[in-house]
């Protein structure tokens, strides 16, 4: 996948959480999920833009795992949306696959391009 879908799907990414945050009741546990779910969320499609500006191979990677971690934080918090009936599995399906899918091309692109970095730093070392 390119940079620019990716930058595609990131963005529709925090789109589609303010939408289902939408439909949460107006408690306040459903303010604090919310809350919470939409700062990860809409800093996944944030920090991957500063990975397209990354200066090294070493910056790229850095914030990448930012873009994984914060990823990982909004499947978390789909769990917890999903475990305490703020919303229906079915209304998450979609949003979970979308972000499981996100998570696994992060960690195989930080993957791919540490493998490319070591190599290029052994053969500098030979």
């Amino acid at each position: 996948m390119n940079q620019i879908e990716f930058k595609r799907r990131t963005k529709q990414l925090g789109l589609a959480v303010i939408r289902m945050t939408e439909k949460f009741p107006e408690t306040r546990l459903a303010w604090v999920v919310k809350d919470q779910i939409l700062r990860s969320a809409l800093s996944v499609g944030a920090n991957y833009r500063a990975v397209c500006r990354a200066k090294s191979d070493k910056d790229f990677i850095n914030k990448m795992r930012i873009v994984e971690e914060e990823a990982d934080e909004t499947a978390y918090w789909l769990e917890i949306i999903e475990e305490s009936d703020l919303l229906k599995s079915d209304d998450l399906r979609e949003l979970k696959r979308e972000v499981n899918e996100l998570v696994a091309m992060v960690v195989a692109s930080i993957r791919t391009k540490s493998i490319g970095l070591n190599k290029e730093q052994q053969s500098q070392n030979h």
